[in-house]
Order: C-alpha cells, then structure tokens, then sequence
C-alpha cells in the first residue's frame, strides 16, 4: 500500500517562514554572506538558484548583475518570490529530485542554499546541475554542517544515513522538518562521483554584528560547526 509523502510544511508556513529569513542573524548574517562570499563574478551571468523559496538570494543576484531562474518546490513560497522579484525573473514549480525544465549547458552557475538536506539522494540532483552547467561553470552550496545533524538527530552513528526531524515554530505556527544527513565523506563523494571537482570548502563564521544583536546566536556560530558551504566546478 502507498502512502502519502507528508505534507510541505513550507505550504503551511511560507509568510512566517518569509519573514524570519529575511532578517534573523542565522539567514541575514551568516549564511547569505556566505554563500554569496563563494560566487564568481556573476554579472552577465545566468545564475540558477535551485530552491530559491522566498527570493532573498535571487533578489542579492539580481542585484549583482545577473539573470535569473528559481526553482522552487513550493508554491506558496514561489508565489512571495514572484511579488518580490516582478514578472521578468522566470519561477518554477519543480522538486530537485526530478529533470530539471532547463536544457543542457543553459546556465553559468548554479546557487544552492540549504536545500541539499531535504533530499534522499543527492546523485539525480547533482547530475542535473551538472547537465545544465555550462563548463567550466560554477556550482555553490550551503547545507546542514554533517556534525551539527549528527548532534541534533540524537543518532549514536555518525556515519548513517539517515533522516531525522525537527519541530519549527514561526509566530503561532509549529511545523514539522524533515532532513536527510549524512558524513561528511558521502557529501564530498557525492560532488566528486557527479563530474565536479571541489574548489572550496568554507566553515565562516558569522558578520560582527550578531555579537551584539544575538550573543546566544554569536556563541553558537563561533564555537559549532552550523552550516558547511562548497564551491565546485563543473568539469
């Protein structure tokens, strides 16, 4: 008998959830700078961001120079997207584990921000980035650092694979996330097997500003591993 995959939780979210990335430390002040830290010159460029839900790095990208298309898994954060970032930046409703709606070598970067760890499998995804990476082109990524997951699934194997959840709470609303972690070797692995060759791996840590506007955020992100960010190339 099939059963039902659980409901988005981003559908049930996707205001609240807009709103809080937009502007607390661990979005605004540690993971955007950092990933966008990872980006080549992109002006000019056509940039993917794959799992774009709000826009707040399409917006950053634009911004910089280049053009863009999101793909995004949920509707309801598209639609935010949307009236964020106008008419002329193409949106998509897709799921990552899918073909991707682009053709071969159709774009110079591909931008994944905390997206990698709701997926199973990376092997169809990465391969997908890769198909329509031009060469040579540029693939950056943050995702949940392995050892943070290892910590706060409670699992005694840091080596599974596995997934484990986690209750959110946005105003009133509480949701249930679902990741998928695993060691650090299988992510790198996982890039290596899939035709790119790693050229950073970044543990950053937070702007100085969340010193004073979040000292228990500043002590977590200056002393624990959060979030891990790549940059790859496509060969």
């Amino acid at each position: 008998m099939e059963t039902s995959p659980p409901p988005n939780p981003y559908e049930e979210a996707a205001a609240e959830y807009a709103a809080h990335n937009e502007s607390n430390v661990w979005n605004a002040c540690y993971e955007r700078p950092a990933i966008l830290a990872l980006l080549p010159e992109i002006s000019g460029q056509r940039v993917l961001d794959a799992g774009c839900g709000s826009g707040a790095h399409a917006a950053e990208l634009l911004n910089r120079g280049a053009s863009v298309i999101g793909l995004d898994n949920s509707a309801a954060l598209l639609k935010i997207a949307h009236h964020r970032l106008g008419p002329d930046v193409p949106l998509h409703l897709a799921d990552l584990g899918d073909p991707l709606p682009l053709s071969d070598a159709d774009v110079d970067v591909v931008l994944a921000s905390l997206v990698m760890h709701y997926l199973q499998d990376w092997t169809p995804t990465l391969r997908e980035f890769h198909r329509v990476l031009r060469p040579g082109g540029t693939f950056v990524m943050s995702t949940h650092h392995p050892f943070l997951d290892y910590t706060l699934s409670g699992s005694e194997n840091y080596f599974a694979h596995e997934q484990w959840s986690e209750p959110w709470t946005f105003d009133d609303t509480t949701v249930t996330m679902r990741f998928w972690r695993r060691p650090l070797y299988a992510i790198l692995d996982a890039l290596t097997n899939t035709g790119f060759t790693l050229t950073r791996l970044s543990e950053p840590q937070p702007l100085p500003e969340v010193r004073n506007r979040d000292p228990r955020a500043w002590k977590l992100l200056t002393t624990q591993p959060r979030f891990l960010f790549l940059a790859a190339r496509r060969d």
